[in-house]
């Protein structure tokens, strides 16, 4: 199993081919990008990883942990692979890795945001708010069979329940535990970009879904706002996961985007 420094990665793609950095929202698992990896590797030698504290990487985290520290594990990743530059996309809590890790290297070309902000909305910290006390008050498993609801439109889970249905026992033996998940959680309602450095970025994509229930649709398209050299891209349809829900779109997109 390839590690490096306690984190899981995996590498698709050819050897010669640009490096893109793929990294996953609250789940953290580098198994959330399935849909996406046959496209992306075509094009890209694609780095994908389990963040540290869920999945295959080390579970322990310390007492408290933040988007910075995140933010280092990837540069971190980096340095062991050898990878100078690099372009990413991140979804949600990825998102913001993404861009400290953009703030803080200097060494992330285009980058892609899901579903991300640059100050976390009201409705989002009910959402979370929420999500903890089920978490707290009825366990991993009611955590768990909540989390499509804060994902994906309700026309897709009826669509695709069974499935839903199938993976929650893997989902439940790859949990991370309530006090891991809950250090994740204040780490994204901790996180605030630098505005001067955010306001910087070069080649930003920021993609909002106007359906997103996690995070409304005007938080995702701020966080473009204060970036001169940013573009936008919406979906009609597609929840907060929509590289899940709607992945033939998304593709084409951020592949236009990323080789442009």
């Amino acid at each position: 199993m390839p590690e490096a420094g306690g984190l899981y990665y995996e590498i698709h793609g050819s050897a010669d081919a640009p490096w893109l950095i793929l990294s996953s929202g609250l789940g953290g698992s580098a198994g959330y990008w399935a849909p996406n990896l046959a496209a992306l590797a075509a094009h890209f030698r694609v780095f994908a990883y389990d963040h540290r504290g869920t999945g295959r990487s080390d579970r322990a985290l310390p007492e408290t942990t933040s988007v910075a520290d995140m933010a280092g594990d990837v540069i971190q990743l980096m340095d062991a692979l050898g990878i100078e530059r690099a372009h990413c996309i991140g979804h949600a809590l990825g998102g913001a890795i993404g861009i400290e890790t953009a703030l803080r290297s200097g060494r992330i070309d285009r980058l892609i945001v899901i579903n991300g902000w640059r100050r976390l909305s009201p409705h989002t910290r009910r959402c979370f708010a929420a999500r903890l006390a089920l978490l707290h008050g009825a366990g991993e498993r009611a955590f768990l069979e909540a989390q499509p609801l804060f994902l994906y439109p309700p026309d897709w889970i009826v669509a695709h329940d069974s499935d839903l249905a199938a993976e929650l026992d893997h989902h439940l033996a790859a949990f991370p535990g309530i006090a891991t998940t809950a250090k994740r959680i204040a780490a994204v309602q901790d996180y605030t970009p630098d505005p001067a450095g955010l306001a910087a970025l070069d080649n930003l994509l920021a993609i909002a879904t106007r359906d997103d229930f996690l995070v409304p649709f005007a938080t995702a398209l701020d966080l473009a706002e204060p970036v001169e050299h940013a573009d936008v891209a919406t979906f009609d349809w597609g929840g907060h996961a929509c590289n899940v829900t709607d992945p033939k779109a998304f593709n084409r997109l951020v592949l236009e985007f990323l080789r442009s």
